[in-house]
Formats: C-alpha cells, sequence, structure tokens
C-alpha cells in the first residue's frame, strides 16, 4: 500500500461522508456503475443463450467475467497515466464508496415509522435496500431488513470497495465495483443465471472475503456508540456473534457484519426471509431471544454503522501515516 493512494482515500472518506452522491449529477450523467451495467447486461444478451447446455453457459459467464476484470484492470491502470490522476482517482473512490447515501437510505425507514408508523411507507423505503419481498414484512421484518441492509452493505459499499483501492489503487477498485455489479445482476440461483452468473458470484464471494472480515470488527469496536439498553448487547457480545454465528450465514460474508450487528444491538437478526415467493430459511444472528426489533433499533444501528465508518477512516488515516513514515 503507498501512502499517496491511503491518502487519496482517506480524501474520498471524508468527501463521501459529507457530500455523498449527488443525484442532480447523475441526472445529467451516466452514472459508472450504470456504464459497467450497460456493458454487464450485453454479454447477458449475447453469452447467455437458453438454448446451450449448462457447462456452455457457465464457460461463457468465466469468459464475460475475464473480459470485465481484464477492461476494468486496463482502464484503471490507463487513466493513473494521464495528467490530473490523483483527481480522478479522488473522484472515482468519492462516487464508488456509498457512506452517505447508505445512511440515507436506512434512515428513510425509520423515518417513515417516526411520520406515524406508516407500514406502506416503510415498505417503500426497505425496498429500495433489499431484495425480499416488502409486502411480507411487517414491522419488526422491516425493522430487521434495514438493520441487515446496513451491516451486510457496510461491507460490500463501503469497506470492500476502500479496501481495493488501498491494495491496488484505482485499478483495484474498478475491478471490484466491475464484479460487484455483475453479482448483483446476473449472480442469481435462478434458471436463467445459475450457470452464466456462477463465475461473477463466485468472485464476489472471494473478493469481498477479507473486506467482511474487516467490516465484522469495525462493527464490534463500533458497538458501544449503539446506546443500545437490550440485554446481550456490546462489543463483547457483537465478538462472540459473529465467530459463532457469521460461518453458519448463507452468504460466506454477509453474516459476519450482519452477526456483529446482531450482538451489539442485542438483536436476533436474519433467520428464514421470503424472496420472489420463495421462503430461504437462514440461521438466525447474534443472542437476541426475541427477533422483535423496533424503529429504535434502526437509529442505534445507524450511530452503529457511523461510528465504524469513523473508525475505518482513522484506520485508512494510520495506514497512510505509517507509509509515509516508512518512506520517509
Amino acid at each position: 500500500m503507498m501512502a499517496p493512494s491511503l491518502w487519496i482515500l482517506a480524501a474520498a472518506l471524508v468527501l463521501d461522508a459529507i457530500i455523498g452522491d449527488p443525484s442532480w449529477l447523475w441526472r445529467r450523467l451516466p452514472h459508472p456503475v450504470v456504464l459497467m451495467g450497460t456493458v454487464i447486461a450485453a454479454f447477458d444478451r449475447g453469452l447467455n443463450r437458453s438454448t446451450w447446455p449448462g457447462p456452455a453457459r457457465r464457460l461463457a459467464g468465466v469468459v464475460a467475467v475475464l473480459v470485465l476484470v481484464g477492461g476494468a484492470a486496463a482502464l484503471g491502470w490507463g487513466l493513473m497515466q494521464v495528467p490530473g490522476a490523483t483527481v480522478i482517482a479522488l473522484v472515482l473512490a468519492t462516487v464508488f464508496l456509498a457512506q452517505n447515501s447508505l445512511f440515507r437510505h436506512v434512515r428513510a425507514v425509520a423515518v417513515a415509522f417516526r411520520a406515524g408508523d406508516d407500514l406502506t411507507a416503510a415498505r417503500h423505503a426497505v425496498a429500495q435496500i433489499v431484495g425480499r419481498d416488502p409486502d411480507s414484512l411487517d414491522r419488526a421484518g422491516i425493522c430487521r431488513a434495514a438493520i441487515e441492509s446496513c451491516a451486510e452493505n457496510f461491507s460490500d459499499g463501503i469497506v470492500a470497495p476502500a479496501l481495493w483501492f488501498a491494495v491496488a489503487g484505482l485499478p483495484g477498485l474498478l475491478v471490484y465495483k466491475a464484479v460487484n455489479t455483475a453479482d448483483s445482476m446476473i449472480g442469481h440461483r435462478t434458471p436463467r443465471y445459475r450457470a452464466f452468473g456462477w463465475a461473477a458470484a463466485r468472485l464476489d464471494d472471494l473478493l469481498n472475503l477479507p473486506a467482511s472480515r474487516l467490516a465484522g470488527a469495525l462493527v464490534t469496536l463500533a458497538a458501544p456508540a449503539g446506546f443500545s439498553r437490550r440485554p446481550g448487547c456490546g462489543w463483547h457480545r457483537a465478538w462472540q456473534a459473529m465467530m459463532r454465528d457469521a460461518p453458519r450465514h448463507r452468504s460466506p460474508n454477509a453474516g459476519w457484519p450482519e452477526a456483529a450487528m446482531a450482538g451489539a444491538l442485542g438483536l436476533a437478526l436474519a433467520g428464514p426471509r421470503q424472496y420472489h415467493g420463495a421462503i430461504v430459511d437462514d440461521h438466525w444472528m447474534g443472542d437476541g431471544g426475541d427477533p422483535e426489533a423496533v424503529p429504535t433499533d434502526i437509529q442505534a444501528a445507524l450511530r452503529v454503522y457511523a461510528a465504524a465508518c469513523a473508525l475505518l477512516m482513522l484506520l485508512i488515516i494510520g495506514l497512510a501515516v505509517v507509509a509515509a513514515a516508512g518512506t520517509a
């Protein structure tokens, strides 16, 4: 890790926390993720043929991911060679981090409840950040979904892009975002994507593996910021829940920050959920014997999340100082 890249990353984290993702800009310009999605959709249309057998579709998906990764890495390397590369890297790093936007989307769910315990408005708000069927969620289910999304997206929306930028600069950031976007578009276990999206899903799991563990550790350290009064909460319970429950989650990565958040707030998170009419029978995360989350738990989760983001920023600044001292 080079000190200049770490200082750029620290500045990007600050800018994203303050400014976020300006919607007025992306109403006028295509968002980089949208451009990535256009390329992935083209691969899907051209290579994911329903008439091909499963092995051929899986091979086609591997080829698509290799081309996508190679193109993203080459683009990142090329941008670092042009005049103003530092500014380009700062802008793209800020765009691809999601601290502010995630906070606003999760807070919108709590605001919907605060405006009158409106389940319709709360379901609409939570549908912007989760893939499960919103109409199947009651008040507690909406609250749990918002908290789980906050924890999981802290990992793959903030920690992971920051980590890969720190490790490999702009090429690492673009490769991660390309793979993560591909996973969200084609990495589904449906008849259409089970074979073609296999490579995207597996590579996304691999790239998120270190970030999810780091995210869980940061949530654990940030647990006292939640000021939760539920029994069985705190940083030590967050650590215990994470180490015990995370490996039981259906995702190899999502369970780490989710279990840590469950322990931090004294809640039971995850468990059986409904996606597109199908029930996913997942393990519960955390020691909370009562899974009935309430809107104030969303606010507590946001405090933990904000503290975890601050800890990540301090970690990056500390690494930048150490790296600069090492090259002095």
